[in-house]
């Protein structure tokens, strides 16, 4: 007979559970009020107190009668509960026990627990006809094992979909081998679809296997074990248990809706069934689960039990923490949200503020007024539409902040606001050549354009390009200018800029738009007339996103930059007050249409003496600073610097002497810190390797020393005299007297060698005396390594054949040889073969001077068929170096004319020329550079074309001093300077 318990009357069972426990009194409806006060806690939910709970009467040993109360209201709702649980419960026949073979249902997460439901979803058809086959005999029971883990595998590695699938695969044999021995009775109580529902009873354990497909098995039908209710320790851990859960209950809302929402088939309330009730709500895994379903003993069972919902304890503990932290966090911000709602409220209210738009538009009034007067009509008339069109924008639309960041620009611009210029002449020519040494050419242009301002009254802007090799100075000459101008410097380079955007700004419609480099500049700076500094404008790209080459028209443009117009402010602005000065290295490479905007200004590279006084004036002295280095510390001589810019900076900038200078006095620094830290070091501390030395000095700084051993190592010896004697040599090197060291200190190198007493000395007091150091020829290696560059002279003495010419390079000019000797000589074998790397144009000069050499020969001596029937071999060294331009002709043609006469030309000369087939000499580039290079090898005459005489003339007296220099129009007069002058010479000899 079936008998069912309300909530409402379990609580009342176990109302008075502590007391019956201390008296000894029958226990079980003690424990029946306890676990009732436990659900108390849930009294508030109207539907736990309907929830019913079902229980079967069974004889079981452990089993007690249930206590009823008396209650009408509780009655009614028992009856009520029976008459909605009616279909829930089937009672049958047999009774459970009969059952010794049943159908296996694997469960893959949890055990099924005596009581409790489970729902299972059953995916073998032949296992799902087995329970509606048996559901239809009225004998709806099988057997619930869980699953055991795959052999070799982690189960929580293991996805839910994954265990799924491996379990509807298992078949027979292998399903039984990994099921459980131990699962409970199941009574399905629904079947709906694949979802069976099942109901726990009591405990099985499996004995062998009856059939495999379904699978099913035999089992025994398993008892709790004895034990005596009247335990005291089963009694204490049992109470202990039910303390456990009410703490949970009370922290952990999950666990109340597992009370509230589970329907149970339970019998008595015992001890038993009190351990199984534990462990099921609880979150354990499977297999802490399946230990207190295995385990008989009620102790142990309790005892798992309550290891389980300690643990749940805990985690309520961690879940409850991190959920206050959250919620004070959440509440702690809207409370703040509030409370700032609510102070803008009382302050509009008040006056105190404004909202948003009214505190942006004033903030744009206030910065415009300033500049209101000086502002142009067209500005301040698209100003005030922004504004109007602000206030009547929701804050929180798209456009509002377009309008904001537009009116933000706007505003910003320097509006008729200039900086007052220096017109002082010779102030500015005092600031020019403190920061720069040379650019006599710029310097000059700046000059002009300051005494034009001071004049006039007023100063215009104007474009200057300044053209010259990398390293010239010509990004640092521009800060110089601004400052002597005292006018706001601002730089920024267009190497590689690709899209016009960065010039003229982008559309207000894009997300992100911003105005071009101009309109950034002129914010930044704060004034109208700065001197803007355009670099790299010969390496200008040119992309999908257009030309910025031809977007730097407008604004390099002197008649149009008075109205540039950006994309984004969509206003004119005036840049005719801007003093532009951009930077290339190339001027070839500039559009023609740019470069015409622009006034060249050539800067070429330095020479040797304007090298000198820049690396002494400028770079030494900022290097020095920089390194912390006192003067008196250190010395460069004039023949190091010499050499270092002669063997190892022959560019025509300085950029790289510059960066061995500071490898120099890093260098320096770095030997200065050794002897600091030497000195600082205990003589104990510096004795060489081998036995125990001692030194001992008395009140008159006389040194006893003990003799090393005969058997001191060698190379130990060797290291040490080594460093002993370098330390000697800056003694010696360097140009300081030392006057209060004492005599027997100073030792020649014979006695460093054998002296121990010698070695240690020297170690310690060689720091002590060696304050400064010496940079000079004959250590300048161990600073800046090995030369780089040796002599381009290769002959003392040209040979026959052999003709030295002038060549520009981007390290500043070269001299270059042209050697041409005869591969074979017989009738009808003129020809010519050119080596050395040779671009087009240099090949054509070849062929050019070829022809030219045939006819002059012809004309000089008529009877010599040399170019007819040789074989010629023209070479320019060095072969690895590429090669190529026009200058070249004229020396050509005196290197073939040198063989096939086969006379050397005159001593120390070097000619540059492009010649035509009719032997007129057109002019060259570079005049500077070659004429330096000329110096620089020691060449004493030079042929020039008579076209480069002006910019000859224009050179500095230093680099024209001491050369020989012949203008020629016409290739003749150069036949003349290079083998007449030359055979006179040798007739005189």
């Amino acid at each position: 007979m079936l008998k069912v318990i309300s909530s409402t009357c379990l609580r009342g069972r176990f109302h008075t559970a502590a007391t019956n426990f201390r008296h000894g009194g029958d226990w079980n409806p003690a424990l029946l009020r306890m676990l009732a006060s436990l659900r108390s806690l849930n009294s508030r939910d109207h539907n736990l107190h309907k929830r019913a709970f079902f229980c079967s009467d069974t004889s079981d040993s452990g089993s007690e009668p249930v206590v009823e109360v008396e209650a009408k209201a509780e009655q009614a709702e028992v009856e009520e509960a029976d008459s909605k649980s009616s279909s829930a419960i089937v009672p049958t026949n047999p009774r459970p026990e009969d059952y010794l073979t049943v159908v296996a249902l694997p469960l893959p997460h949890r055990p099924l627990f005596p009581g409790f439901y489970m729902p299972v979803y059953v995916k073998d058809p032949k296992l799902l006809a087995a329970l509606v086959e048996s559901r239809k005999r009225q004998a709806p029971y099988a057997g619930a094992f869980l699953l055991k883990d795959e052999p070799g595998t982690d189960p929580s590695l293991a996805s839910g979909s994954e265990k799924e699938k491996s379990i509807h695969d298992l078949k027979g044999k292998e399903l039984f081998n990994r099921l459980h021995e131990v699962g409970t009775l199941a009574q399905i109580t629904s079947i709906q679809g694949d979802q069976v529902v099942l109901i726990g009873h009591r405990r099985l354990r499996i004995t062998e296997m009856a059939s495999e497909d379904p699978l099913t098995v035999k089992v025994d039908h398993l008892k709790d074990k004895p034990y005596n209710k009247d335990d005291d320790l089963i009694k204490a851990t049992s109470f202990e248990v039910i303390s456990t859960l009410r703490d949970v209950l009370k922290m952990s809302s999950l666990w109340r809706d597992h009370v509230q929402t589970y329907t149970q088939h339970i019998g008595d309330f015992n001890f038993p069934r009190l351990a199984d009730f534990g462990a099921a709500i609880s979150g354990a895994n499977k297999q802490q689960c399946q230990q207190v379903l295995e385990e008989l003993d009620v102790y142990k069972r309790l005892k798992l039990t309550l290891e389980l919902v300690k643990k749940e304890v805990e985690i309520s503990k961690i879940q409850e923490s991190i959920a206050k932290a959250i919620e004070e966090k959440i509440s702690g911000e809207q409370r703040r949200y509030l409370l700032n709602e609510q102070l803008k409220a009382i302050k509009k209210e008040l006056g105190v503020e404004t909202d948003d738009k009214t505190a942006l538009s004033a903030k744009f009034r206030e910065r415009l007024d300033p500049n209101k007067d000086k502002c142009p009509p067209h500005v301040l008339q698209v100003i005030e539409e922004e504004l109007t069109k602000l206030q009547l924008l929701e804050a929180s639309s798209s456009e509002f902040n377009v309008t904001r960041n537009y009116l933000d620009w706007l505003t910003a611009l320097p509006w008729g606001t200039y900086s007052d210029e220096n017109f002082d002449v010779l102030q500015a020519q005092t600031i020019l050549d403190e920061d720069h040494y040379g650019l006599t050419d710029v310097k000059e242009r700046i000059l002009e354009f300051i005494a034009v301002g001071k004049l006039r009254g007023i100063s215009q802007g104007k474009i200057i390009c300044l053209s010259g090799p990398p390293g010239v100075g010509k990004t640092s000459i521009g800060r110089s200018i601004a400052r002597a101008l005292n006018r706001k410097f601002y730089r920024f380079s267009v190497g590689g800029l690709a899209d016009v955007a960065e010039i003229k700004g982008h559309r207000r419609t894009y997300i992100g738009a911003m105005p071009g480099k101009m309109v950034q500049c002129l914010k930044n700076v704060g004034t109208a007339n700065p001197l803007v500094l355009i670099d790299e404008i010969d390496k200008l790209g040119r992309g999908h996103a257009g030309d910025p080459a031809s977007a730097l028209l407008e604004l390099l443009d002197p008649e149009q930059n008075a109205n540039f117009l950006d994309h984004y402010l969509d206003v004119t602005i005036d840049l005719s007050k801007v003093l532009f000065v951009c930077t290339a290295n190339v001027v070839e490479m500039i559009p023609n249409p740019l470069l015409d905007r622009m006034e060249i200004i050539s800067i070429a590279g330095y020479i040797t003496d304007e090298k000198m006084h820049i690396a002494r004036d400028y770079l030494e002295k900022t290097t020095r600073e920089a390194c912390g280095i006192k003067p008196e510390q250190v010395e460069v001589t004039d023949a190091a610097l010499l050499a270092l810019i002669e063997n190892y900076c022959r560019e025509a900038g300085v950029r790289n002497l510059q960066k061995h200078i500071e490898k120099i006095y890093r260098k320096i620094a770095l030997r200065l810190v050794r002897q600091e830290s030497s000195k600082e070091i205990p003589p104990a501390q510096s004795q060489v390797e081998g036995p125990a030395e001692e030194v001992k000095a008395d009140n008159s700084n006389e040194t006893d020393a003990v003799a090393t051993p005969e058997n001191t190592n060698e190379s130990s010896d060797e290291t040490v005299n080594a460093e002993n004697f370098r330390a000697a040599e800056a003694l010696i090197v360097g140009d300081t007297v030392v006057t209060n060291a004492p005599s027997d200190q100073i030792q020649t190198p014979t006695d460093l060698k054998n002296s121990a007493e010698s070695k240690n000395i020297q170690e310690i007091e060689a720091p002590k005396l060696s304050e400064k150091v010496l940079v000079d020829t004959s250590n300048l290696s161990d600073f800046v390594g090995k030369p780089v560059f040796h002599a381009e002279r290769i002959y003392d003495h040209t040979p026959i054949g052999v003709v030295m010419g002038l060549a520009w390079t981007a390290m500043g000019g070269s001299t270059l040889y042209i050697e041409t000797t005869q591969i074979e000589q017989a009738e009808g074998k003129g020809s010519l073969q050119l080596t050395g790397q040779l671009g087009d144009v240099m090949k054509e000069s070849a062929q050019i001077a070829h022809t030219v050499a045939r006819a002059i020969l012809l004309e000089k001596e008529p009877e010599n068929p040399f170019f007819a029937n040789t074989k010629l071999h023209l070479h320019v060294p060095a072969g690895a170096t590429p090669k190529d331009g026009p200058s070249a002709g004229c020396t050509m043609i005196t290197s073939m004319l040198s063989l096939a006469m086969k006379k050397p030309v005159k001593k120390d000369l070097a000619m540059t020329g492009e010649v035509t087939l009719t032997g007129r000499i057109l002019p060259i580039g570079g005049v500077k550079e070659k004429a330096i290079a000329a110096r620089r090898s020691e060449v004493k005459s030079i042929i020039f074309p008579s076209a480069n005489k002006r910019d000859f003339d224009e050179l500095a007296p230093n680099v024209k001093e001491g050369l020989d220099v012949h203008f020629v129009d016409n290739y003749s007069q150069i036949f003349e300077i290079a083998f007449r002058d030359d055979s006179d010479q040798h007739k005189e000899e």
